[in-house]
C-alpha cells in the first residue's frame, strides 16, 4: 500500500504459515484466529509500539475482528477491509450468488471459463501449488474491471499462495460468526468494501458497520476485492483520515 506510506508508518505482516513467516508444527492445520492473534501480539511487542491501528484485509479482517474483541487495549483503531462477520455455508452461499452475477456481467469475456472453473475447484485445494494456481486463476473475479485494464493488473499474477486447511489442531473447522459479538467492540472502527467484491462485498460490510457501535463505512464504487490497487487514492484517503482522526 505505497500510497498510504506517504502519510502513515505501515508495517506489513506475513501471517504465520505464509511467505517468509514460519509454519506451525501441525501445518497445514492449527491456523485459528487466536493463533494468528498471538502472532500479532509478538509483532506489536517487537515493535515496542503503543496502541496501533490494525488493518485486516479479507481473512485478515476476521483476525482483526477477533483482535478487537479480545485485545482492545492494544488498538487505537481497527480497519476491516474486504471482510465479513461470518464464514461457513451462509458466506459461501452469498459468494456463489455474487459469482453468478459476475459471470452474467462478463459473459463472452476471454478467460471467463477458466475463472469459473477455478471457483468450482476451491473446495478441493490441498497444497501450495494448487493454491497458487487458484489465486491466479480467480484474480479476474476479484477486480471490478479486469478486462478493461489487463496490462495494469498483469503484475498481480505473480501472486503465490499457501494452503492452510481452516482446521484447528483437532481437525475442527475454525468457523466464524461474530455478529452477536460486534456490539461489544469499543475500538474505533472503519469498514471498507468494494462495490463489486464477489467474496466479501457490501452485504457483509453493511452488517459489520451496523453491528459495531460508531463504525464508519466506506464503499469504493469502482472496486472489487482489491480496492487498494483499483482505487488507491480513495482507499488511502479513507485509511489516512481514519487513522489520523483516531490517533489519540
Amino acid at each position: 500500500m505505497p500510497a498510504a506510506e506517504r502519510h502513515l508508518t505501515m508495517v506489513y505482516v506475513e501471517p504465520i504459515g505464509t511467505g517468509a513467516s514460519g509454519r506451525l508444527p501441525a501445518h497445514p492445520h492449527g491456523y485459528t484466529r487466536e493463533r494468528y492473534a498471538r502472532a500479532l501480539d509478538g509483532v506489536i511487542d517487537h515493535l515496542g509500539a503503543g496502541p496501533v491501528h490494525l488493518l485486516g484485509h479479507s481473512h485478515g479482517g476476521f483476525v482483526a475482528q477477533h483482535y478487537a474483541l479480545t485485545r482492545p487495549d492494544r488498538l487505537a483503531g481497527v480497519i476491516l477491509y474486504g471482510s465479513a462477520p461470518v464464514t461457513g455455508p451462509e458466506h459461501f452461499a452469498e459468494a456463489a450468488r455474487t459469482m453468478e452475477a459476475f459471470a452474467r456481467r462478463n459473459a463472452g469475456r476471454p478467460e471467463l471459463k477458466g475463472v469459473l472453473d477455478t471457483w468450482q475447484s476451491l473446495g478441493g485445494l490441498s497444497d501450495d501449488e494448487g493454491t497458487t494456481r487458484a489465486a491466479r486463476g480467480i484474480l479476474p473475479a476479484y477486480l471490478a474491471d479486469y478486462w478493461d485494464h489487463r496490462e495494469r493488473y498483469a503484475p498481480l499474477f505473480s501472486i503465490t499462495g499457501t494452503f492452510v486447511s481452516g482446521l484447528d489442531d483437532q481437525g475442527v473447522p475454525d468457523l466464524i460468526d461474530d455478529r452477536a459479538a460486534l456490539p461489544s467492540i469499543k475500538t474505533p472502527a472503519l469498514v471498507i468494501a468494494g462495490r463489486h467484491d464477489v467474496i466479501c462485498g457490501p452485504r457483509w460490510a453493511n452488517e459489520l458497520a451496523a453491528g459495531i457501535p460508531g463504525a464508519e463505512l466506506v464503499t469504493l464504487e469502482r472496486s472489487g476485492h482489491l480496492g487498494h490497487v483499483e482505487e488507491p487514492d480513495a482507499f488511502t484517503r479513507a485509511v489516512t483520515s481514519f487513522a489520523l482522526a483516531t490517533a489519540g
